[in-house]
């Protein structure tokens, strides 16, 4: 397949659009949660955390613009987590409950590259924009299917760790540990999944002669 003609976006320009809507769709509800948590206790936690993601969704639809698919899943999986945090009152039931999910989306990950319509590729249209060419070319195609399975099993191992810190340690200790190997593991992940890309970007580049980059 001949590679497409496109202008390479930078790192940067991509970072640009994609770091705000992370932080709406899945730092800010986090945030939220464990400071109303501290300040307020579980069911205030529960409520601010719900507020936080429908009301980031009732703006975007008020505005008219386009609800990404991480906040979608997140006003999911809150609703569900509340409805059973609230009903029994245990934290534990409720810091299990993101852990089975996730589990569940790992699946969901595998399944889709085992489709050919890998998520990963989904969750990053929200972010970023990418020519139709280029999302057809066979090399961004194999890009996206070996990192949707980079990060099937990436979140398979945070909620195993973390299903073991909540089952025999204490919530505090929890917290603590479950937050800083989450974030190696994921750092370690996202480092690899930048590189990658910018490397089929640079591949693609270099297929195809193209103009000089103006972005970022």
């Amino acid at each position: 397949m001949n590679a497409p003609s496109f202008t390479l976006p930078r790192i940067t320009a991509l970072l640009r659009q994609a770091v705000p809507r992370l932080l709406e769709g899945v730092v800010a509800p986090l945030a939220v949660f464990y400071a109303a948590l501290a300040v307020l206790g579980l069911n205030g936690a529960l409520i601010a955390a719900v507020t936080w993601v429908y009301g980031g969704v009732l703006w975007r639809v008020v505005r008219r613009r386009p609800v990404p698919g991480t906040m979608v899943l997140a006003a999911i999986a809150i609703t569900a987590r509340a409805a059973l945090g609230l009903w029994t009152g245990s934290a534990v039931v409720y810091f299990l409950q993101p852990e089975l999910g996730t589990i569940c989306i790992s699946m969901a990950f595998l399944a889709s590259v085992r489709l050919n319509r890998p998520l990963v590729q989904k969750l990053t249209l929200d972010y970023i924009h990418l020519p139709s060419t280029v999302l057809r070319h066979e090399r961004v195609r194999r890009f996206f299917a070996r990192i949707t399975l980079l990060w099937a099993f990436v979140l398979l191992a945070n909620s195993t760790v973390s299903i073991w810190l909540l089952l025999h340690q204490s919530i505090g200790t929890y917290l603590l540990v479950r937050t800083s190997v989450v974030a190696a593991i994921s750092g370690v992940a996202v480092g690899i999944s930048i590189y990658a890309f910018r490397r089929v970007l640079r591949r693609l580049h270099a297929d195809t002669p193209v103009r000089a980059l103006t972005a970022g």
